[in-house]
Protein backbone atom coordinates (compact mmCIF):
# COMPACT_ATOMS: atom_id res chain seq x y z
CA UNK A 1 0.00 0.00 0.00
CA UNK A 2 1.03 4.02 -0.59
CA UNK A 3 1.74 5.59 2.60
CA UNK A 4 3.10 8.86 1.31
CA UNK A 5 3.19 10.49 -2.12
CA UNK A 6 3.90 13.98 -3.43
CA UNK A 7 1.06 15.14 -6.10
CA UNK A 8 2.56 17.50 -8.86
CA UNK A 9 2.90 18.37 -12.45
CA UNK A 10 5.37 17.00 -14.47
CA UNK A 11 8.30 18.82 -15.78
CA UNK A 12 9.23 18.85 -19.78
CA UNK A 13 12.58 17.20 -18.94
CA UNK A 14 11.03 14.45 -16.83
CA UNK A 15 9.94 12.64 -20.35
CA UNK A 16 11.70 9.29 -20.04
CA UNK A 17 9.44 8.63 -16.82
CA UNK A 18 6.42 9.94 -18.67
CA UNK A 19 7.21 7.23 -21.47
CA UNK A 20 8.66 4.62 -18.87
CA UNK A 21 4.78 5.07 -17.01
CA UNK A 22 2.96 5.46 -20.15
CA UNK A 23 4.39 1.78 -21.26
CA UNK A 24 3.51 0.13 -18.03
CA UNK A 25 -0.39 1.38 -17.83
CA UNK A 26 -0.23 0.48 -21.68
CA UNK A 27 0.70 -3.35 -20.63
CA UNK A 28 -2.11 -3.43 -18.01
CA UNK A 29 -4.88 -6.02 -17.77
CA UNK A 30 -7.13 -4.00 -18.65
CA UNK A 31 -5.43 -1.45 -21.03
CA UNK A 32 -7.92 -2.31 -23.38
CA UNK A 33 -10.87 -0.62 -21.74
CA UNK A 34 -8.82 2.10 -20.55
CA UNK A 35 -7.01 3.37 -23.20
CA UNK A 36 -7.27 4.55 -27.59
CA UNK A 37 -3.64 3.22 -28.19
CA UNK A 38 -1.74 -0.31 -28.00
CA UNK A 39 1.80 -0.49 -25.96
CA UNK A 40 3.04 -1.73 -29.55
CA UNK A 41 1.95 1.48 -30.74
CA UNK A 42 3.28 3.42 -28.11
CA UNK A 43 6.42 1.31 -27.78
CA UNK A 44 7.58 2.30 -31.41
CA UNK A 45 7.22 5.86 -30.93
CA UNK A 46 10.29 7.89 -30.93
CA UNK A 47 12.21 9.97 -28.39
CA UNK A 48 10.96 12.82 -29.66
CA UNK A 49 7.20 12.10 -29.51
CA UNK A 50 7.70 11.68 -26.24
CA UNK A 51 9.79 14.65 -25.35
CA UNK A 52 7.31 16.83 -27.53
CA UNK A 53 4.55 14.96 -24.84
CA UNK A 54 5.77 16.03 -21.70
CA UNK A 55 6.97 19.76 -22.79
CA UNK A 56 2.98 20.10 -24.24
CA UNK A 57 1.62 18.96 -20.72
CA UNK A 58 4.62 20.25 -18.19
CA UNK A 59 4.28 22.47 -15.32
CA UNK A 60 3.56 25.97 -16.99
CA UNK A 61 1.71 24.18 -20.16
CA UNK A 62 -1.67 26.41 -21.11
CA UNK A 63 -3.08 23.69 -23.26
CA UNK A 64 -2.25 20.25 -20.75
CA UNK A 65 -1.14 19.67 -17.46
CA UNK A 66 0.03 15.93 -16.73
CA UNK A 67 -0.41 15.11 -12.76
CA UNK A 68 1.63 12.83 -10.74
CA UNK A 69 1.68 11.00 -7.68
CA UNK A 70 5.25 10.48 -6.98
CA UNK A 71 6.32 7.78 -4.43
CA UNK A 72 8.92 8.94 -1.54
CA UNK A 73 11.62 6.96 -3.43
CA UNK A 74 10.91 9.19 -6.43
CA UNK A 75 8.98 6.39 -8.19
CA UNK A 76 5.90 7.60 -10.50
CA UNK A 77 2.47 5.71 -8.56
CA UNK A 78 0.62 7.09 -10.95
CA UNK A 79 -0.67 9.66 -13.50
CA UNK A 80 -3.40 11.96 -15.10
CA UNK A 81 -3.55 14.35 -18.39
CA UNK A 82 -5.77 17.21 -18.21
CA UNK A 83 -6.56 18.68 -21.38
CA UNK A 84 -8.31 21.80 -22.30
CA UNK A 85 -11.07 21.55 -25.15
CA UNK A 86 -11.80 24.94 -26.48
CA UNK A 87 -15.92 25.56 -27.55
CA UNK A 88 -16.26 25.16 -30.71
CA UNK A 89 -13.50 22.56 -31.76
CA UNK A 90 -14.43 18.67 -32.08
CA UNK A 91 -12.95 16.13 -29.91
CA UNK A 92 -11.77 13.09 -29.93
CA UNK A 93 -14.93 10.99 -30.96
CA UNK A 94 -15.85 13.80 -33.63
CA UNK A 95 -18.36 15.39 -31.57
CA UNK A 96 -17.90 19.48 -31.60
CA UNK A 97 -17.37 21.15 -27.91
CA UNK A 98 -19.89 23.12 -26.80
CA UNK A 99 -18.43 24.74 -24.06
CA UNK A 100 -14.49 25.71 -22.93
CA UNK A 101 -13.80 22.28 -20.74
CA UNK A 102 -11.05 20.09 -19.38
CA UNK A 103 -10.69 16.34 -20.35
CA UNK A 104 -9.19 14.22 -18.27
CA UNK A 105 -7.12 11.40 -20.09
CA UNK A 106 -4.44 8.62 -19.45
CA UNK A 107 -5.20 8.03 -16.25
CA UNK A 108 -3.34 5.35 -14.52
CA UNK A 109 -2.47 4.46 -11.04
CA UNK A 110 0.30 1.16 -10.33
CA UNK A 111 -1.36 -1.42 -8.52
CA UNK A 112 -0.07 -1.19 -5.19
CA UNK A 113 -1.43 2.23 -5.28
CA UNK A 114 -4.90 1.06 -6.54
CA UNK A 115 -7.48 1.81 -3.36
CA UNK A 116 -5.51 4.13 -1.49
CA UNK A 117 -7.20 7.32 -2.42
CA UNK A 118 -4.06 8.14 -4.87
CA UNK A 119 -6.86 8.35 -7.58
CA UNK A 120 -8.58 10.96 -6.04
CA UNK A 121 -5.59 12.85 -4.79
CA UNK A 122 -4.74 12.95 -8.83
CA UNK A 123 -8.24 13.82 -9.91
CA UNK A 124 -8.42 16.82 -7.15
CA UNK A 125 -5.05 18.06 -8.47
CA UNK A 126 -6.55 18.17 -12.17
CA UNK A 127 -9.42 19.74 -11.31
CA UNK A 128 -8.14 22.43 -9.36
CA UNK A 129 -5.78 23.15 -12.14
CA UNK A 130 -8.85 23.29 -14.39
CA UNK A 131 -10.34 25.96 -12.35
CA UNK A 132 -7.50 27.64 -12.56
CA UNK A 133 -7.24 27.91 -15.93
CA UNK A 134 -11.25 29.45 -15.63
CA UNK A 135 -13.13 26.24 -16.74
CA UNK A 136 -15.89 25.84 -15.14
CA UNK A 137 -16.52 21.65 -15.90
CA UNK A 138 -14.13 18.95 -16.20
CA UNK A 139 -15.11 15.89 -18.19
CA UNK A 140 -13.63 12.11 -18.63
CA UNK A 141 -14.90 8.90 -20.38
CA UNK A 142 -15.11 5.57 -19.06
CA UNK A 143 -15.72 2.12 -20.59
CA UNK A 144 -19.09 0.88 -19.93
CA UNK A 145 -17.39 -2.25 -18.27
CA UNK A 146 -15.12 -1.00 -16.35
CA UNK A 147 -16.79 -0.69 -12.79
CA UNK A 148 -13.18 0.07 -10.97
CA UNK A 149 -12.52 3.17 -12.36
CA UNK A 150 -16.11 4.33 -12.62
CA UNK A 151 -15.93 3.87 -8.95
CA UNK A 152 -13.22 5.75 -8.36
CA UNK A 153 -14.19 8.57 -10.59
CA UNK A 154 -17.79 8.63 -8.24
CA UNK A 155 -15.75 8.66 -5.53
CA UNK A 156 -13.51 11.68 -6.57
CA UNK A 157 -16.91 13.50 -7.49
CA UNK A 158 -17.63 13.11 -10.97
CA UNK A 159 -21.09 11.69 -11.90
CA UNK A 160 -22.61 10.55 -15.47
CA UNK A 161 -23.71 12.83 -17.69
CA UNK A 162 -25.86 10.35 -19.39
CA UNK A 163 -24.41 10.76 -22.15
CA UNK A 164 -22.35 7.60 -24.36
CA UNK A 165 -19.91 8.03 -27.17
CA UNK A 166 -18.86 4.67 -28.86
CA UNK A 167 -15.51 3.60 -28.83
CA UNK A 168 -13.61 3.43 -31.88
CA UNK A 169 -14.52 0.58 -34.56
CA UNK A 170 -15.76 -1.30 -31.77
CA UNK A 171 -19.26 0.80 -30.85
CA UNK A 172 -18.97 -0.12 -27.50
CA UNK A 173 -19.90 2.63 -25.58
CA UNK A 174 -18.00 5.14 -23.15
CA UNK A 175 -20.02 7.07 -20.48
CA UNK A 176 -19.56 10.41 -19.55
CA UNK A 177 -18.30 11.70 -16.28
CA UNK A 178 -18.60 15.23 -15.33
CA UNK A 179 -17.77 17.43 -12.56
CA UNK A 180 -19.30 21.05 -12.64
CA UNK A 181 -17.43 23.87 -10.49
CA UNK A 182 -19.81 25.01 -8.00
CA UNK A 183 -21.34 28.65 -7.77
Amino acid sequence: MVDEYQVRSIRADEWPAVKELRLLALQDPVAHLAFLESYEQAATRPDSFWRDRAAGAAEGAEAAQQIVAEGPGGEWLGSITVQVEEAGTTDWAGHPVERRQGHVVGVYVRPEGRGSGLIKALLDAGVTWAWGKGLARVRLFVHVDNGRAQGAYRKAGFVPSGRTVPLGDTGVPELEFVVERAG
